[in-house]
Parts: C-alpha cells; sequence; structure tokens
C-alpha cells in the first residue's frame, strides 16, 4: 500500500526548502522512518507543532522513493513543551532519541519504540532525576538489541559474582581473573544501582547516595557508546544527577 498509518517518535528534524521539515521517526511497526512534512514551517500549518522533537504522533505517511511524506499527524503524548521547561530534561531527552537513531534497522522494533515512549514520559513528568531516567533507558535500549551488560556472573567466562571489575568492552562486570590491568573498580554500592537501573527498582534507584548513581552513569555511558560504536554527543551535556522537578 502507498499509503499507511503509524504511531512514531519524532528523533530529530532538519530544514529542508523554505517551509518543510525532513524528520527521522522511530516507528512502533515499521522500524526507523524518513519522512518529509511539507509547509510545517509556516505559522499556518496545521500539525507543525505535532511533528517536534520529543512529541509521540499518529501520522498517516505516503511511501516515497526515498522519503516518505507525512499526510496527517495527530498527537498522542505532548511531551516536548515539559521537557524542554528544564534543562536537565531537555538534555536528557537528546541524548536518549539520539541514542534510538543509532540503532541499526533490525534492532528499532516495537519494544525499542514503547521503551522510548516510556522514557520520554517519565521526563516529561519528572517522575526521576533525569539522568536516573536516561541511564535506564540506555542499559535496557541495550539490552533490547542483544547486548544486555553482564552484572551478575562475569561477562566474559561465567563465573558467579559479586565482582568488582567493570569493562564496557568485555560486556559488563567481570571476575578478577578476566579483567584486564586497569579496569574500573565498582563498590558494592553502584552495583546495586546499575542492578536497579536495569530491573526497574527505582526505590533503590532514588534512595542511592549521589556518589553511586554518579558512578553508575560514567558506567552507562561508556557501556552504551561502546556498543553503539560511537559518541553519543548529547551526554556531554547531561548534568552529573539531574534532580526531580
Amino acid at each position: 500500500m502507498p499509503t499507511y498509518r503509524d504511531e512514531v517518535v519524532i528523533l530529530r528534524t532538519h530544514k529542508l526548502g523554505e517551509a518543510d521539515r525532513i524528520l527521522t521517526l522511530l516507528s512502533r511497526r515499521h522500524g526507523k522512518v524518513r519522512a518529509v512534512a511539507k509547509g510545517v514551517r509556516r505559522t499556518s500549518s496545521r500539525f507543525g507543532a505535532r511533528l517536534e522533537p520529543f512529541m509521540v504522533a499518529d501520522v498517516q505517511l505516503y511511501r516515497g522513493r526515498s522519503l516518505d511524506i507525512v499526510q496527517q499527524a495527530e498527537s498522542l503524548g505532548s511531551y516536548g513543551a515539559d521537557i524542554v521547561a528544564h534543562y536537565d530534561r531537555y538534555t536528557s531527552a537528546h541524548a536518549m532519541v539520539e541514542a534510538a537513531d543509532r540503532l541499526s534497522e533490525a534492532d528499532a522494533t516495537t519494544q525499542q519504540y514503547f521503551l522510548l515512549v516510556g522514557g520520554l514520559r517519565a521526563l516529561s513528568r519528572g517522575e526521576h532525576a533525569s539522568r536516573a531516567i536516561l541511564d535506564s533507558y540506555l542499559l535496557r535500549a541495550m539490552a533490547l538489541s542483544g547486548w544486555a551488560p553482564g552484572l551478575d556472573e562475569c561477562a566474559r567466562c561465567g563465573t558467579p559474582g559479586p565482582h568488582d571489575a567493570f569493562v564496557a568492552q568485555l560486556g559488563g562486570m567481570v571476575c578478577g581473573a578476566c579483567a584486564p590491568t586497569g579496569s574500573a573498580r565498582i563498590d558494592r554500592s553502584t552495583a546495586v544501582v546499575l542492578r536497579a537501573l536495569m530491573s526497574g527498582d527505582w526505590d533503590a534507584v532514588d534512595t542511592a547516595t549521589a556518589g553511586a548513581t554518579n558512578a553508575a552513569s560514567g558506567l552507562v555511558s561508556a557501556y552504551a557508546q561502546w556498543h553503539l560504536e560511537r559518541g553519543i554527543r548529547a551526554l556531554s551535556h547531561v548534568s552529573s544527577r539531574g534532580t526531580v522537578s
């Protein structure tokens, strides 16, 4: 069918000509989509505000040769305004959509779509510290792509933990025998935060010390960027621990 409908998250936009935009979308059923939204930069546009980054929309698209064309858009989640009003939410959301955009076509699944929508919704509501929401999103997105970090057994040899070395290149926590010289050593509280971020144990995350959450954030950042094979530029603007606001 030349025309189709889907639910999408707007990841990023680029200007095209005087009034159009090129959109990169993560959709529920069609993976990543690049499409043109014609006339959305005009003040008279009927749905321009629904096609901004961090927004969730139900769109109708026409299949084109290289880029699809947005024909209709109805808002499903107006998260953008509540996100951009807070710097920590804004920078964390940018890192999340940048990571989502780095996913391969095979990894851009329905589960990834729902994970991103849930993360943006939590950011917009200020449910937890912004950096913690971002870290949890990154760990789970990696897991859905087949790169779940080993946090209990040694990621290299399978020796039961607990272990105190984390090596992104080896897949997570590793035992003393597998840990290269100079490996990052983490304390028990940091390991607890990592497990809580992965499992969604927000009581444990919210009550953790700043030192433990900051250490966990550094490890999550290193792990995600290693597996995505390119740095996430927005991470350089994310504070070590965004406050709940």
